[in-house]
């Protein structure tokens, strides 16, 4: 094996990528000053015998800044689904007008935007622990072949490769964490 070592450095980049996407997808269900319909994909609705997310029971629009409206295709389901965003602990008290619940989206305060911070800050710091075992484990496969008989070059190399990709994540994790955070904070 020794000179013949390629490290898969797509699936660590995909792992790291995997990472950060996830990352997106919980500060998308923190709730801003904003409306927006993304803040209601954690919330999952009794329908039909099984855990349903809100989108697949009806349309979720954002008519306007304050506003969310769910439009249930089911009038059977009205209840469930305002029970399930009532029980969800996101603050917000749906009105119902026939099929349609809207949910308009209260001012934050300026302790809760904190709180909000805080809580982004660890989603971000778990972004990061999750980037840091991609790369532990792309250091132990640089191991393994060290033992193998890679030469010592190759190894820095690598090593230099895969610390590279990390701090690159690192980065896009600190800035969209910044992001977040300015936008919590937004009045």
């Amino acid at each position: 094996m020794s000179d013949d070592f390629m490290l898969d450095t797509d699936d660590l980049q995909r792992r790291m990528e995997g990472a950060m996407g996830s990352l997106k997808t919980e500060f998308a269900s923190l709730r801003t000053g904003r409306a927006s319909g993304s803040m209601l994909e954690p919330v999952m609705v009794d329908a039909y015998g099984s855990m349903t997310p809100i989108n697949q029971v009806g349309t979720v629009n954002v008519p306007e800044p304050r506003m969310v409206t769910i439009n249930v295709w089911d009038k059977g389901l009205v209840g469930k689904v305002e029970k399930a965003i009532r029980e969800s602990g996101l603050g917000i008290n749906p009105q119902l007008n026939g099929t349609i619940i809207m949910l308009p989206i209260p001012e934050l305060n300026e302790e809760r935007r904190r709180e909000l911070t805080k809580v982004a800050a660890q989603y971000a710091e778990s972004a990061r622990v999750s980037t840091r075992n991609v790369r532990r484990d792309g250091m132990d496969q640089i191991k393994k072949a060290k033992a193998d008989g890679i030469s010592e070059d190759d190894q820095k190399f690598w090593e230099a490769e895969v610390q590279q990709m990390t701090d690159d994540a690192i980065k896009a994790i600190d800035a969209a964490l910044e992001v977040k955070q300015a936008e919590i904070m937004q009045v």
